[in-house]
């Protein structure tokens, strides 16, 4: 039970490091002929969400399907910047992110 929980504060400290240097804007969207791709990025990202939060049980893995069909096409818009960030600091926030999912996922410990 120890190790599902300090799984979870590892994986959520990891996605809170590196996703506090992402930035996502956003620009004035024409109706009509709009940035069709940024706006392809929000849709698939809110389903995704919704139906990973709502209704895991029975469309779990379309959620993620869509949450990466959201990122790819969020990188394709240019709508996603990385803000500058040094390579030590990237090293710890990935290595608590996969350190934490390792131990979510698995009931063993974590091999170095």
């Amino acid at each position: 039970m120890f190790q599902k929980f300090l799984g979870m504060v590892l994986f959520i400290l990891g996605t809170y490091l590196l996703g506090k240097n992402l930035v996502i804007t956003t620009s004035y969207i024409r109706p009509v002929w709009g940035d069709a791709l940024a706006v392809v990025a929000l849709v698939s990202l809110m389903v995704g969400v919704i139906s990973l939060l709502f209704f895991y049980s029975t469309v779990g893995a379309v959620g993620w399907v869509f949450i990466g069909i959201g990122v790819v096409s969020m990188l394709f818009a240019g709508r996603l910047m990385i803000r500058p960030t040094t390579i030590w600091y990237f090293l710890f926030s990935f290595a608590s992110l996969t350190a934490g999912l390792k131990l979510l996922t698995t009931r063993g410990r974590i091999r170095f």
